[in-house]
Protein backbone atom coordinates (compact mmCIF):
# COMPACT_ATOMS: atom_id res chain seq x y z
CA UNK A 1 0.00 0.00 0.00
CA UNK A 2 1.25 3.82 -0.66
CA UNK A 3 2.88 5.49 2.05
CA UNK A 4 4.67 9.25 2.01
CA UNK A 5 8.13 9.49 1.61
CA UNK A 6 9.89 12.50 2.13
CA UNK A 7 12.16 13.35 -0.36
CA UNK A 8 16.26 14.07 -0.17
CA UNK A 9 15.74 17.07 -2.66
CA UNK A 10 13.07 18.75 -0.13
CA UNK A 11 14.18 21.43 1.78
CA UNK A 12 15.83 20.98 5.13
CA UNK A 13 13.01 22.00 7.45
CA UNK A 14 10.58 19.58 5.23
CA UNK A 15 13.27 16.52 5.67
CA UNK A 16 13.40 17.36 9.49
CA UNK A 17 9.18 17.63 10.01
CA UNK A 18 7.77 15.34 7.27
CA UNK A 19 5.31 13.40 9.26
CA UNK A 20 6.52 14.28 12.38
CA UNK A 21 4.19 14.55 14.70
CA UNK A 22 1.94 11.50 15.92
CA UNK A 23 -1.55 13.45 16.58
CA UNK A 24 -3.36 12.04 20.24
CA UNK A 25 -5.98 14.87 20.58
CA UNK A 26 -7.82 11.99 22.71
CA UNK A 27 -5.20 12.31 25.61
CA UNK A 28 -4.42 14.63 28.01
CA UNK A 29 -4.56 17.25 28.36
CA UNK A 30 -6.51 18.08 25.21
CA UNK A 31 -8.95 14.94 26.34
CA UNK A 32 -10.98 15.39 23.28
CA UNK A 33 -13.41 12.95 22.55
CA UNK A 34 -13.16 10.55 19.67
CA UNK A 35 -15.78 12.18 17.37
CA UNK A 36 -13.66 15.49 17.77
CA UNK A 37 -9.95 14.13 17.65
CA UNK A 38 -10.98 12.02 14.06
CA UNK A 39 -12.43 15.16 12.30
CA UNK A 40 -9.37 17.06 13.58
CA UNK A 41 -7.15 14.85 12.32
CA UNK A 42 -9.12 14.93 8.88
CA UNK A 43 -9.04 18.60 8.94
CA UNK A 44 -5.43 18.72 10.02
CA UNK A 45 -4.81 15.60 6.90
CA UNK A 46 -6.26 18.28 4.26
CA UNK A 47 -4.56 21.47 5.60
CA UNK A 48 -1.80 22.90 4.16
CA UNK A 49 0.75 22.03 6.83
CA UNK A 50 -0.49 17.89 7.19
CA UNK A 51 2.75 17.26 5.55
CA UNK A 52 3.71 17.52 8.94
CA UNK A 53 0.99 14.86 10.34
CA UNK A 54 2.20 11.01 11.07
CA UNK A 55 0.05 8.78 12.90
CA UNK A 56 -3.37 8.99 14.91
CA UNK A 57 -2.43 7.25 18.20
CA UNK A 58 -5.74 5.44 19.51
CA UNK A 59 -6.05 3.30 22.68
CA UNK A 60 -6.51 -0.28 21.79
CA UNK A 61 -9.51 -0.73 24.25
CA UNK A 62 -11.32 2.60 22.12
CA UNK A 63 -11.09 0.76 18.39
CA UNK A 64 -14.30 0.22 17.76
CA UNK A 65 -15.29 3.85 18.84
CA UNK A 66 -12.71 5.42 16.33
CA UNK A 67 -14.09 2.84 14.00
CA UNK A 68 -17.70 4.53 14.31
CA UNK A 69 -16.61 7.73 14.53
CA UNK A 70 -14.19 8.02 11.49
CA UNK A 71 -16.01 6.01 8.81
CA UNK A 72 -17.15 8.41 6.97
CA UNK A 73 -13.72 10.21 7.13
CA UNK A 74 -11.90 7.49 5.81
CA UNK A 75 -10.31 7.64 2.40
CA UNK A 76 -11.91 5.27 -0.22
CA UNK A 77 -10.37 6.40 -3.29
CA UNK A 78 -7.64 3.71 -5.03
CA UNK A 79 -4.03 4.60 -4.25
CA UNK A 80 -4.81 7.12 -1.48
CA UNK A 81 -2.66 7.29 1.97
CA UNK A 82 -4.68 5.29 4.28
CA UNK A 83 -5.13 6.81 8.06
CA UNK A 84 -2.25 5.64 9.98
CA UNK A 85 -2.58 4.45 13.73
CA UNK A 86 -0.80 4.11 16.33
CA UNK A 87 -2.06 1.93 18.91
CA UNK A 88 -1.65 2.01 22.74
CA UNK A 89 -1.78 -1.17 24.40
CA UNK A 90 -3.02 -1.87 27.42
CA UNK A 91 -0.12 -4.73 28.46
CA UNK A 92 -1.82 -7.39 27.62
CA UNK A 93 0.41 -7.95 24.40
CA UNK A 94 -1.82 -11.17 23.29
CA UNK A 95 -5.01 -9.61 23.68
CA UNK A 96 -3.56 -6.41 21.34
CA UNK A 97 -1.65 -7.88 18.78
CA UNK A 98 -5.44 -9.89 18.02
CA UNK A 99 -7.35 -6.33 18.42
CA UNK A 100 -4.72 -5.03 15.85
CA UNK A 101 -5.55 -7.90 13.82
CA UNK A 102 -9.34 -7.54 13.94
CA UNK A 103 -9.00 -3.60 13.47
CA UNK A 104 -6.68 -4.32 10.26
CA UNK A 105 -9.41 -6.52 8.53
CA UNK A 106 -11.93 -4.31 9.25
CA UNK A 107 -10.44 -1.51 7.28
CA UNK A 108 -8.84 -3.75 3.97
CA UNK A 109 -10.39 -3.58 0.54
CA UNK A 110 -7.58 -5.65 -1.29
CA UNK A 111 -4.82 -7.36 -0.33
CA UNK A 112 -2.91 -4.28 -0.67
CA UNK A 113 -5.52 -1.08 -0.36
CA UNK A 114 -7.01 0.17 3.02
CA UNK A 115 -8.78 3.14 4.46
CA UNK A 116 -6.77 2.85 8.20
CA UNK A 117 -4.00 0.50 9.10
CA UNK A 118 -2.78 0.13 12.74
CA UNK A 119 1.10 -0.19 12.10
CA UNK A 120 2.59 0.85 15.28
CA UNK A 121 2.12 -0.22 18.84
CA UNK A 122 3.11 1.34 21.85
CA UNK A 123 3.67 -0.47 24.87
CA UNK A 124 5.45 -0.30 28.69
CA UNK A 125 8.06 -2.77 28.89
CA UNK A 126 9.59 -2.28 32.94
CA UNK A 127 12.47 -4.67 32.89
CA UNK A 128 14.57 -5.62 29.78
CA UNK A 129 13.22 -9.53 29.69
CA UNK A 130 9.74 -7.54 28.90
CA UNK A 131 11.87 -6.35 25.84
CA UNK A 132 11.35 -9.77 23.98
CA UNK A 133 7.88 -10.62 24.94
CA UNK A 134 6.97 -7.72 23.60
CA UNK A 135 8.73 -8.70 20.29
CA UNK A 136 7.29 -11.98 20.49
CA UNK A 137 3.67 -11.06 20.88
CA UNK A 138 3.74 -8.55 17.93
CA UNK A 139 4.44 -9.87 13.94
CA UNK A 140 7.25 -7.26 12.12
CA UNK A 141 4.96 -5.40 9.89
CA UNK A 142 3.67 -3.94 13.19
CA UNK A 143 6.13 -1.16 14.39
CA UNK A 144 6.57 -1.79 18.34
CA UNK A 145 7.73 1.38 20.62
CA UNK A 146 8.92 -0.15 23.84
CA UNK A 147 8.28 3.10 26.62
CA UNK A 148 11.00 2.76 28.60
CA UNK A 149 10.90 3.37 32.54
CA UNK A 150 11.77 6.58 34.15
CA UNK A 151 14.23 5.63 36.31
CA UNK A 152 15.64 2.63 34.40
CA UNK A 153 19.65 2.90 32.57
CA UNK A 154 18.43 3.24 28.98
CA UNK A 155 21.32 1.10 27.37
CA UNK A 156 20.10 -2.82 28.52
CA UNK A 157 17.02 -1.57 26.83
CA UNK A 158 18.20 -0.01 23.91
CA UNK A 159 20.54 -3.32 23.19
CA UNK A 160 18.36 -5.82 23.20
CA UNK A 161 15.81 -3.47 21.25
CA UNK A 162 18.50 -3.46 18.75
CA UNK A 163 18.91 -6.99 18.50
CA UNK A 164 15.17 -7.79 17.70
CA UNK A 165 14.72 -4.55 15.63
CA UNK A 166 12.05 -2.54 17.64
CA UNK A 167 12.00 0.73 19.29
CA UNK A 168 12.06 2.65 22.07
CA UNK A 169 9.49 5.78 23.66
CA UNK A 170 10.81 8.25 26.17
CA UNK A 171 8.05 9.79 27.95
CA UNK A 172 9.14 13.61 28.43
CA UNK A 173 6.24 15.31 30.58
CA UNK A 174 2.33 14.99 31.35
CA UNK A 175 -0.10 17.16 33.20
CA UNK A 176 2.73 18.18 36.75
CA UNK A 177 5.83 19.13 36.95
CA UNK A 178 7.26 16.20 38.47
CA UNK A 179 6.73 14.51 35.01
CA UNK A 180 9.33 15.98 33.07
CA UNK A 181 12.25 14.22 33.21
CA UNK A 182 16.03 16.14 33.61
CA UNK A 183 17.94 16.75 30.43
CA UNK A 184 20.93 14.34 31.91
CA UNK A 185 17.94 11.76 31.98
CA UNK A 186 16.95 12.94 28.53
CA UNK A 187 20.53 13.01 27.16
CA UNK A 188 21.45 9.15 28.64
CA UNK A 189 18.34 7.98 26.46
CA UNK A 190 19.27 9.99 23.17
CA UNK A 191 22.80 9.12 23.64
CA UNK A 192 21.93 5.09 24.02
CA UNK A 193 19.97 5.47 20.95
CA UNK A 194 22.37 6.23 19.07
CA UNK A 195 24.68 4.70 20.27
CA UNK A 196 22.74 1.06 19.31
CA UNK A 197 20.93 2.40 16.33
CA UNK A 198 17.67 2.32 17.86
CA UNK A 199 14.73 4.35 16.33
CA UNK A 200 12.99 6.18 18.53
CA UNK A 201 9.50 8.21 19.85
CA UNK A 202 9.62 10.94 22.26
CA UNK A 203 5.66 11.85 23.79
CA UNK A 204 4.00 14.01 26.13
CA UNK A 205 4.92 17.72 27.13
CA UNK A 206 5.83 18.26 23.65
CA UNK A 207 3.68 21.02 22.16
CA UNK A 208 6.18 23.90 21.37
CA UNK A 209 9.13 23.54 19.02
CA UNK A 210 11.58 24.86 22.03
CA UNK A 211 11.79 24.54 25.48
CA UNK A 212 10.15 27.54 27.68
CA UNK A 213 7.81 27.73 30.65
CA UNK A 214 4.08 26.48 29.20
CA UNK A 215 0.97 25.88 30.96
CA UNK A 216 0.62 22.10 32.04
CA UNK A 217 -3.13 21.99 30.97
CA UNK A 218 -5.42 23.98 28.70
CA UNK A 219 -7.33 25.43 32.08
CA UNK A 220 -7.33 29.16 31.88
CA UNK A 221 -5.81 28.88 35.89
CA UNK A 222 -3.52 25.92 35.19
CA UNK A 223 0.07 26.52 36.50
CA UNK A 224 3.40 26.25 34.35
CA UNK A 225 6.19 24.40 34.12
CA UNK A 226 9.39 24.12 32.05
CA UNK A 227 8.83 22.15 29.06
CA UNK A 228 11.01 20.79 26.31
CA UNK A 229 10.62 21.20 22.89
CA UNK A 230 10.35 18.77 19.99
CA UNK A 231 13.09 20.69 18.01
CA UNK A 232 14.91 20.11 21.09
CA UNK A 233 14.49 16.49 21.36
CA UNK A 234 15.08 15.89 17.23
CA UNK A 235 18.07 18.42 16.64
CA UNK A 236 20.02 16.73 19.84
CA UNK A 237 19.36 13.85 18.33
CA UNK A 238 20.96 14.68 14.96
CA UNK A 239 23.44 16.77 16.66
CA UNK A 240 24.78 13.94 18.90
CA UNK A 241 24.78 10.97 15.41
CA UNK A 242 27.00 13.86 14.27
CA UNK A 243 29.38 13.27 17.11
CA UNK A 244 28.72 16.05 18.97
CA UNK A 245 29.70 16.44 22.59
CA UNK A 246 27.78 15.68 25.97
CA UNK A 247 28.12 19.09 26.65
CA UNK A 248 26.53 20.40 23.74
CA UNK A 249 23.81 18.30 23.49
CA UNK A 250 22.87 19.36 26.53
CA UNK A 251 23.04 22.70 26.21
CA UNK A 252 20.86 22.29 22.94
CA UNK A 253 17.95 20.22 24.98
CA UNK A 254 18.18 23.16 27.18
CA UNK A 255 17.60 25.67 24.29
CA UNK A 256 14.84 28.39 24.45
CA UNK A 257 16.04 31.05 22.22
CA UNK A 258 14.26 31.62 19.21
CA UNK A 259 17.56 33.29 17.50
CA UNK A 260 19.60 30.28 17.91
CA UNK A 261 18.35 28.39 14.57
CA UNK A 262 18.58 29.32 11.01
CA UNK A 263 16.68 27.38 8.16
CA UNK A 264 17.68 26.95 4.88
CA UNK A 265 16.65 24.94 1.89
CA UNK A 266 19.77 22.86 2.55
CA UNK A 267 20.66 22.77 6.37
CA UNK A 268 19.20 23.60 9.50
CA UNK A 269 21.83 25.20 11.89
CA UNK A 270 21.96 25.38 15.66
CA UNK A 271 24.67 28.06 17.11
CA UNK A 272 26.54 27.40 14.23
CA UNK A 273 26.49 23.46 14.09
CA UNK A 274 24.77 22.80 10.52
CA UNK A 275 22.91 19.93 10.14
CA UNK A 276 22.96 19.05 6.83
CA UNK A 277 19.34 17.28 4.81
CA UNK A 278 20.67 14.87 4.46
CA UNK A 279 21.96 14.18 7.90
CA UNK A 280 18.47 15.13 8.70
CA UNK A 281 16.95 12.57 6.66
CA UNK A 282 19.17 9.72 7.89
CA UNK A 283 18.52 11.23 11.43
CA UNK A 284 14.33 10.77 10.86
CA UNK A 285 14.80 7.67 9.09
CA UNK A 286 16.90 5.87 11.80
CA UNK A 287 17.01 7.36 15.19
CA UNK A 288 14.23 10.46 15.73
CA UNK A 289 11.21 9.09 13.75
CA UNK A 290 8.09 11.00 15.60
CA UNK A 291 6.63 12.48 18.52
CA UNK A 292 3.28 12.45 19.77
CA UNK A 293 1.42 15.95 20.68
CA UNK A 294 -1.99 16.04 21.60
CA UNK A 295 -2.17 19.35 19.95
CA UNK A 296 -1.18 19.99 16.14
CA UNK A 297 -1.89 23.68 15.33
CA UNK A 298 0.65 24.95 18.04
CA UNK A 299 4.09 22.91 16.55
CA UNK A 300 2.67 24.19 13.10
CA UNK A 301 2.18 27.45 14.52
CA UNK A 302 5.48 27.09 16.24
CA UNK A 303 7.12 26.47 13.06
CA UNK A 304 5.88 29.56 11.46
CA UNK A 305 7.12 32.06 13.77
CA UNK A 306 10.12 30.46 13.77
CA UNK A 307 10.51 30.64 9.89
CA UNK A 308 11.02 27.31 9.14
CA UNK A 309 8.99 28.13 5.71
Amino acid sequence: MPVRVPLITDPAPRVLLDGLVDYAGLFPPASLSMTDAVRSFARYRGGEAGWMLGRFVCGVPHFDAFIAAAEPLLPRDAGALPWRISAVGTGDHVADAAAIARMNDCHRWSIDECSALVDAIETRVNTPDDVQRVHEAFPVDVTVYAELPADADPVPFMQLLANCGRRAKVRMGGVTAEAFPTAEHVYAFIDAAVASHVPFKATAGLHHALRGSYPLTYDAAAPSAPMFGFLNIVLAAALRAAEGSREQVLQLLQESEPSSLAFSDEAVAWRGHVMHRTHLSRVREEIAVAFGSCSFTEPVGDMRALGAW
